[in-house]
């Protein structure tokens, strides 16, 4: 299926695999690369909002440079199986990985056996967007502020419930910093995705939660639920007028899931200078930015140069909330 430049169609966004027939190559490459189809692969199922992502980079990758781009999904085990085979592959820039968060921070610490070590056996490539979390609450918890959820906490400790994705996940961790940093006590409900969580909150059995937006903002827009803060060093475009938890007197409770590209370790510098160039002009594309937001992500772009020490940091920062908080998956 050819990636044209008149739009994403739901078959390219939704689709399986996002292939092209190549096109002469331009200037965006260097002579000798790519020799083949780039192969961009996202270890996640078709149609969450990670690999909706990836088809419109890969879209708007293909336009602009005429080379062949192929995006595979390969999930399972919270990432890690398409992260590791890219970590396994030919470093020759033909094969890059939609990371996360997840996938190269956090696996290193909550897997036992991930397969790869997130940061030795990868070259960032470009950092390319953020998926905010959002702090919700059912829509008649008496809290109508972050200061009012903490003494709410605080005055009966362990009555609250919060929900996560799973044991963990981007949200389980939010939830686990955020009671660190305010010194509350709420007890964790695991579910098996961001819908039954949404569905609970909503029906009033689940208190609170943090959920990247992607997965609640039709709900917050709706009124089905109330969005207190922002977990971010940024307020989310799509939700202008809730304030961020910093703004509340919750300092260091960021907790931006994220989205980068990655290539195998000991891709040679030139050809991750080539992509980095080429990615980073893509995610520019004001039709790109326009179809994050809608999303519900925010284009957060950066060098490979730039992104490295913040991976480094990431790493470092869950894996002490997870040391803190004890947290294990099965």
């Amino acid at each position: 299926m050819s990636i044209g430049r008149a739009g994403i169609s739901r078959r390219a966004v939704l689709g399986g695999a996002a292939a092209a027939t190549a096109l002469p190559l331009t200037g965006a490459w260097a002579q000798s690369f790519p020799s083949q189809p780039i192969r961009m692969v996202v270890p996640y199922p078709p149609g969450g909002p990670t690999d909706v992502f990836a088809r419109i980079i890969a879209q708007e990758l293909q336009a602009t440079s005429g080379s062949t781009i192929v995006v595979e999904n390969k999930a399972g085990a919270s990432g890690a199986i398409g992260t590791r085979e890219v970590a396994r592959a030919e470093p020759d820039g033909h094969i890059i990985v939609l990371g996360t968060n997840q996938t190269h921070a956090t696996n290193g610490v909550l897997l036992k056996e991930p397969g790869y070590d997130p940061v030795a056996d990868f070259a960032p490539v470009a950092g390319i967007a953020d998926l905010q979390h959002a702090l919700v609450v059912r829509k008649d918890l008496p809290a109508n502020s972050v200061q009012e959820l903490i003494a709410l906490a605080k005055k009966d400790p362990g009555k609250l419930n919060y929900g996560s994705t799973g044991a963990g996940s981007a949200s389980h961790l939010a939830m686990e910093l955020f009671k660190v940093k305010t010194g509350t006590n709420m007890v964790h409900v695991a579910f098996r995705g961001a819908a039954p969580m949404a569905t609970e909150i909503i029906a009033g059995r689940i208190d609170l939660a943090f959920s990247t937006l992607p997965s609640v903002l039709t709900q917050i827009e709706g009124g089905n639920m109330r969005a207190l803060a922002i977990a971010s060093d940024n307020r989310a475009p799509q939700l202008p007028n809730v304030p961020r938890l910093k703004d509340q007197g919750v300092d260091g409770g960021e907790a931006d899931a994220w989205l980068a590209l990655f290539a195998p370790a000991k891709t040679p510098a030139a050809t991750v200078d080539a992509l980095a160039k080429a990615i980073l002009a893509a995610v520019a594309k004001p039709d790109v930015t326009a179809n994050a937001t809608k999303q519900g992500m925010l284009v957060n772009a950066r060098p490979p140069a730039q992104f490295r020490p913040f991976q480094v940091a990431e790493v470092k920062k869950w894996t002490e909330v997870v040391r803190i908080a004890g947290v294990k998956i099965d």
